[in-house]
Order: C-alpha cells, then structure tokens, then sequence
C-alpha cells in the first residue's frame, strides 16, 4: 500500500502564492516513490519531483529529491505507480453541460441490460415535472448486445414521466409523454425546421426524431431547465468526473457565448474552486451572422483580447483563445450512420472570404469544424487564396475532427500554419462507419499515422459530451489497439499509434492549442504542476485495459483536486449533489465510479 503524509492540512492556494517562500522552507509539495513518465526526450523517466509556487522545479531520483524537503512540504508516496503529466483535452464543451446532473450517463455501462435497469430506476425517483434524460456519451456497440433499445423497452422502463434519450447528434428516442409534452404536430412546437418526428405508415408518432446539431441543441432546450445552483453543482461534479480520469486542461470549443456560459464558472475561479485550466473560442449568435456577433461582442459588450487570461490568478486559467469560425450553411454535421454532408463550395468559398477574413485581419484566432474531406479541398483552396491577400502570418487556427483527410490536405494544413484537432468517434461509431462506408475505408479513418508522421500541430481530443464520452481512455485505448467499444477492428495496424505517442496526443501535442508548448504537456523544470498518478501502469497493461485506467491522484497547479483509495483523504470534499434526486448521485459520472 503506498502511504501519504501531508504535513499541512490545507495546501496554499495558486491566489496566495504571489510572494515565494523562501528557499530555506523547501519545495511545498515533493512526488517520491514515483514510476514517472515525464515526455521530456531529454529526461524521460524518473522517481521524484518537487514542486514549488505551482510549478515543478526539480526531477530526479527519490534520494536527491528528498533533500529539498522543508517543514512544511506536502510528502506524496507515489507507491511505484505510474505517474504522467496532467491530460489537456484540446476540444470538448463543457459549458454546455449545465445540465449534467439531471442525465443519466451511460458512459461505460456495459450492458443494455443495465442501462434500461438505470431509467427504470431514475424513473421511479424522479419528481413530477421534470424528465428521465440521457444525453449523449454512450453507443450502442459498447452493450453487450451491440444494439439500440427498441421503444417498447425505453416505453417499459420509463412509463410515468416524459423520456429523452440522445444517440451522439444521430437521433433521439422519445416516449409518448415526451412527444406530447414537446407539443409534436401543434402550434406548440417551435419551428425547428431540421427536427423531423418519424411517422409510422398509420400517421403515428414512432418516437424515433431525426435532426442535426443544431436542432438537438434547440430541442433540448425546450425541456426543463436546471436553477443557477444546479448548474453549479452539475459544474462541479462535471469537472470532478473529468478530474477522476486524471484531466487538468480542457479547451471549451464552442458553448452558449461569453459572458453567459462562464457565470457559474468565474463563481468557482472566484473561490479557487474551478479545479481545470480552461482556454476557449467563442461562439457568439446573431441575425447579421455569428462571425458578425463575435466580433461585435469582444469588441464592444465584453471587450476582451486574444490570449488574454480572465482569471490571472492561475496560468491558463481562464483564456480568450478566438473564435469557433461555424456558420450553420458550412457546418457538414457528421452523423457515420448517414452518407457524408457534402457542402456547397462557393459557400465554403464565401465564408472564407467574408467572414475568416474579418477574424484574420483583426488577429482573431479560429478553429473550423470540417469532418470530411471533400468540405476540407474546397475550405483549404479558399484559404489559400485569402492568405495572398490577407495573410495568415503565423495566427493560430486549426480543423476540427478531420476523419477522412488525405495525406495532400494533411501537407497544405501544415503549410498553412494550422493544427488538427482530431476526436475519437470512430471509437464509439466506426462500427457504424463501417456499414455506411465500408470496413477499408475506416481502416484508414482517421489518417493517425500519416498526421502523426507528418509534423502537423495535432491533438487528440473526446469532443465531450454529446457525440462521444469524456474518459479519454476511451480514445487512448482505440488509437493504440484499433478496437472500438464494441472490440471491433476500426483501425488498421498500420495506422495505429504506440503508447508513448497517443498520449502526447492528450499532454505536449494538446498544449500547441494554447499557447502552451513551454509550460504543459511534461513532467519537468519549469512546467507547471499538473500531474496524476495512475491506478495501473498505462504503458505495460494489456491493451484492453487501457480504457480502464484512471487516477488515484490528481493535482493542479500544486494543489490536489482528485483523491481516491490512500490519497481520498486529501481531496477537498464535494458538496452535496444538486438536484437531490439527481442520477450522478446514485450512478456516478462513469459507469463504476460514484
């Protein structure tokens, strides 16, 4: 059993750390007895490290290490687990998870079995007026049965309160107290125009909805709506669930807008309580176009620069990184149970010229949601010519998802000054992919080893919430065995990835997203202290327990933000969940982890 000696019980916040303690008290926290992956070439392994003022000051050997020790030094005994620099998860929209308390999560849940067991359950404990939701983080291939629930099953679990459950943006289950409460085929349904209830031969509702991103959002919408303290509860323990798979970084890639969708997150930064690093783009809406609006807003309504840190109390706390550069006419929603959206060129053509040229002169940074390839020829052609004039001249912009880019696109991306930002779909979906396109093709989806190969900026993300689930494991796991959820070849061997570099994907690769390259993604001098410590060895376990890895220990900025087994002592404890009926407080965030 390791053992944690924390010798003062309430370690220094980053908001009190602006005078350094004097050298004669040591480092404030020391790692020892430590199976260290630190990404540093040049020092790849050790067995300690000490931290001061938030940031790793020295690594090396436990003997050496130890000798920095003060009166006052947290001790950490790593118990010769493996330890890694802190996950940076480069694409994600965790803003939009106001709501995450009021879901049932079938991230992980093994069985549908199971999964219909839990709505029965939730069912059964949840108040009249409000409904029984999951909302995305699961796939079908991951249950035992590799299949859908059928709606007499959804109909049986859930027969007393209004039902929604949400496959990824691919499609909706509803009971019929659901459909009635949406008001389907009244006047009291809005005119969402992409939303299209399935009708039967007889005129009647099936319960299955079809639509897209944006009118899952919208519908979405329409159910109740969680109070200000419920969003910030379901804040705090949407950040304790990612904390638990060990992550300290994430880029908000998309969410409601600034300043709304960050009320409940500067109340927790307020109190140094928000335990991640966040950068976001903006995604600002409007009727004269959302490139329009967002330049209006962080212009005039709230004025704020391209990397600039709203909350300077701790490093890449809180930081204005763009703009999301979408538009609903180029955005070619990927949905692998359909044939890809192929968009209209002269519109892509359009958007460039129009709309990103606006973003690039006044130095907006932008990140472009493009999946396939046949919308990525014709963006890159656009934005090509727009650098002759307007010049990119080093701005930071990257693709988003990228699943079937080809080796060509891969050069004129790098060329260009861009990153991709990739995600795991194929892991929850390929088995989809597969029947839409064809097992060849989604061998070579996405092109992992020419990307990697190539030396473009590039970092694996999970794209969380909706479309696929927030462990990044998950995604570890596919990148390294070329299995899906459903143990489903969906990689080729020849495009797969070692360990050491997927996760670079989610540490050094994910810190070019922010201005970061210097300070994250390692475990060495000068880097911020961000770090976990694993419950197994992600680098000698079998490869099918790569997707069951997660912490034991987590720490951010110095501070330790996730405890579990020997280190729960030393995690500051949660408040009560909110709403009391909520499904996290009986099933967790994860399935097996509570």
């Amino acid at each position: 059993m390791s053992t944690v000696i924390p010798t003062q019980a309430d370690h220094v916040g980053s908001t009190n750390r602006a005078q350094p303690a004097p050298a004669s008290q040591g480092a404030d926290m020391i790692v020892f007895n430590a199976n260290i992956f630190t990404g540093n070439l040049a020092q790849p392994e050790a067995s300690a490290f000490a931290v001061r003022n938030g940031r790793i000051y020295a690594v090396g050997a436990d003997e050496e290490i130890l000798g920095l020790k003060g009166s006052a030094t947290q001790m950490i005994d790593a118990g010769a687990h493996r330890v890694i620099p802190g996950i940076n998860d480069a694409h994600m929209h965790l803003l939009n998870e106001t709501s995450y308390t009021y879901n049932v999560r079938w991230d992980g849940v093994p069985t549908l079995r199971l999964a219909l067991t839990m709505l029965k359950e939730q069912a059964e404990r949840t108040p009249e007026g409000h409904w029984v939701k999951v909302i995305g983080g699961w796939s079908p291939y991951q249950f035992e049965e590799k299949r859908f629930p059928t709606m007499e099953e959804l109909r049986e679990a859930v027969p007393n309160r209004p039902l929604h459950v949400q496959y990824a943006y691919n499609r909706i289950f509803l009971n019929d107290l659901a459909i009635e409460a949406y008001g389907a085929g009244t006047s009291r349904f809005p005119d969402i125009q992409v939303i299209e209830f399935e009708k039967d031969d007889k005129g009647n509702y099936t319960g299955f909805v079809s639509g897209d991103t944006f009118g899952f959002l919208a519908l979405e919408s329409l159910v109740p709506q969680p109070d200000l303290d419920e969003q910030l509860s379901a804040l705090i323990y949407t950040i304790h669930n990612l904390n638990r798979f060990g992550v300290t970084s994430i880029f908000d890639c998309g969410s409601r807008g600034y300043p709304a969708a960050h009320v409940t997150a500067e109340m927790l930064m307020r109190e140094n309580r928000f335990n991640l690093r966040m950068s976001f783009v903006d995604m600002q809406f409007g009727s004269a176009g959302m490139i329009d609006a967002e330049i209006s807003a962080i212009t005039k309504a709230s004025p704020m620069s391209p990397g600039q840190n709203l909350n300077p109390s701790v490093a890449h706390g809180h930081v204005f990184r763009g703009a999301k550069a979408l538009e609903a006419e180029v955005h070619d929603h990927e949905n692998f149970d359909r044939p890809a959206v192929i968009l209209d060129p002269e519109r892509i053509h359009f958007h460039v010229e129009q709309d990103i040229a606006k973003l690039v002169k006044r130095r907006i940074p932008f990140r472009m949601h493009i999946s396939y390839n046949e919308n990525i020829t014709p963006f890159l052609d656009a934005l090509e010519k727009m650098n002759e004039t307007t010049p990119l001249d080093g701005l930071k912009w990257s693709i988003e998802h990228a699943e079937t880019i080809t080796p060509d696109n891969i050069i004129r991306v790098k060329k260009l000054g861009g990153g991709i930002a990739l995600d795991p779909k194929m892991a929850l979906h390929g088995d989809a992919f597969i029947k839409t396109y064809g097992r060849e093709k989604a061998l070579d989806t996405p092109r992992l080893r020419a990307l990697v190969d190539s030396g473009v900026p590039l970092a694996m993300t999970t794209d969380a919430f909706r479309v696929t689930t927030y462990n990044p494991w998950v995604a570890m796991s596919w990148m390294v065995t070329g299995q899906s959820v459903s143990s489903t070849e969906v990689l080729g061997e020849h495009n797969r990835l070692s360990r050491v570099e997927a996760i670079h994907l989610f540490t050094k690769g994910a810190a070019w997203f922010t201005d970061a390259q210097a300070e994250m993604g390692r475990i060495a001098p000068g880097n911020l202290a961000d770090f976990v410590v694993l419950d197994r060895d992600y680098f000698s376990v079998p490869e099918n327990e790569i997707k069951h890895v997660t912490s034991l220990l987590t720490v951010l900025d110095g501070r330790v933000v996730f405890g579990a087994g020997d280190y729960s002592a030393l995690a500051t404890a949660l408040p009560e969940i909110l709403p009391i009926w909520s499904p996290i407080k009986y099933y967790g965030g994860y399935h097996g982890a509570k």
